[in-house]
């Protein structure tokens, strides 16, 4: 085990420990999520709405949550947002209703993609980044990716054999797509009593809470921090906004409508992916630290993307899934990298603002796409197009990413000391 591993807090390991759950709980989701909103009877067109309102309505609750975790406290807003995500879990599984669900998905925290969605990450990211030092952080964030991903992986597989085991006891598909809709809740109820165990270490200083708040832009939780927010926070909304157009619930819908593939199947698939993203993380802090966090960032992501356009372009179900699976190898790398970045270059006191803002703009970014990907799926002849948005797209970022900041080092790149 790495020396940064094992020097790990006992609040550092406790945020490991609910991350894994909250991913576990997002991957099983995710692989049933457009099957049960099909199966209990609403259209693609209304799915797609359904599922960008959802993320719309994360976005507002997490930038709430967020810009005044510092403040109020870290602690607080993890419960506050485990207690959501029980909310949205539970309505979910207990109505038909589409503007039931649309209520629930956009005042709960609900995750139709397998990511991470509400203001979970940014806070978790933030207290990390209080708690390890600068020359360990990225180390620290590329296992916890990797832990993430190991639990979506697990979750997807687990989602998928679920459903499959209770179809073979003799329930209903749509039953037991609900099943995990439940089981999504319960964890809910779990990561509410592990946030509960923070300690003070976990909390940003005390002379943040005392800061007067005069304008809106203060209410922001950003003073010094503003311009390079601003400029990230662009950046990572349109890398979103192309990567919401292949989200893990449309691309497992994609290989239904084009393969049959069920969703045992697909829980595999997604299993063995997630699993490849999650072991790329760890290459990418070791590659970070002898070319820089954002010449590894692009460098990764430019043929990660594409291997996204190639997929739609295979001609049989093994060379599509192989395109997949190389490309979610190297997909993740630029995720540790890219966290570790934003918390290196803003202001200490700033970060679970600055984590939150920029993960609000990738959430707004995401949350546009599906809409659009749910008319595609409704035309047989546009079924691929969201792959080859997706991937160019997500290569005009990575350009305009390295052009704006690889001028910009962070502290331990700037000095041999990393201090």
């Amino acid at each position: 085990m790495p020396n940064s591993l094992r020097l790990l807090s006992g609040d550092a390991r406790l945020l490991f420990a609910t991350r894994f759950i909250r991913l576990f709980a997002y991957g099983s989701l995710s692989v049933v999520l457009v099957f049960y909103l099909v199966g209990i009877g609403l259209s693609e067109r209304q799915t797609g709405t359904l599922l960008t309102l959802t993320l719309a309505g994360d976005t507002v609750i997490s930038l709430l949550l967020t810009t005044q975790a510092d403040r109020i406290g870290r602690r607080t807003m993890l419960v506050t947002g485990g207690a959501l995500m029980i909310a949205a879990g539970l309505v979910f599984a207990a109505t038909k209703s589409f503007w039931l669900l649309l209520v629930a998905g956009i005042v709960g925290v609900i995750s139709p993609s397998g990511n991470e969605v509400g203001p979970f990450l940014s806070i978790e990211q933030a207290a990390l980044s209080h708690i390890v030092s600068d020359r360990e952080r990225t180390d620290v964030f590329a296992w916890y990716t990797l832990a993430g991903s190991l639990a979506t992986a697990v979750g997807a597989l687990a989602g998928g054999a679920a459903t499959r085991a209770l179809q073979l006891l003799g329930w209903a598909p749509v039953a037991s797509y609900r099943g995990v809709v439940l089981l999504y809740a319960v964890l809910g109820g779990m990561l509410i009593a592990l946030f509960s165990r923070l300690s003070r270490a976990a909390e940003a200083s005390p002379d943040v809470a005392r800061k007067p708040r005069a304008t809106l832009a203060d209410w922001s939780g950003l003073t010094r921090s503003r311009v390079v927010v601003a400029k990230l926070s662009a950046l990572f909304a349109l890398d979103a906004f192309g990567g919401g157009f292949v989200i893990q619930s449309f691309a497992a819908y994609w290989f239904y409508l084009r393969y049959g593939l069920k969703p045992e199947t697909l829980g595999g698939i997604f299993f063995v992916a997630n699993i490849l993203a999650g072991l790329s993380a760890l290459l990418a802090s070791r590659l970070a630290a002898r070319i820089g966090l954002i010449k590894t960032m692009v460098a990764t992501h430019l043929p990660s993307n594409v291997l996204l356009i190639l997929v739609p372009l295979m001609p049989t179900l093994p060379l599509a899934v192989l395109m997949l699976l190389i490309r979610f190898s190297i997909s993740q790398m630029d995720v540790p990298t890219r966290q570790s970045y934003t918390m290196a270059v803003v202001s200490p006191d700033e970060r679970s603002a600055a984590a939150g803002i920029t993960g609000v703009a990738r959430t707004t970014g995401a949350a546009v796409s599906p809409l659009f990907v749910g008319i595609m799926f409704a035309a047989p002849a546009l079924v691929n197009l969201p792959f080859f948005l997706a991937g160019g797209l997500k290569i005009v970022y990575d350009l305009l990413l390295y052009r704006a900041f690889v001028s910009v080092r962070p502290p331990e790149e700037a000095s041999p000391r990393g201090q």
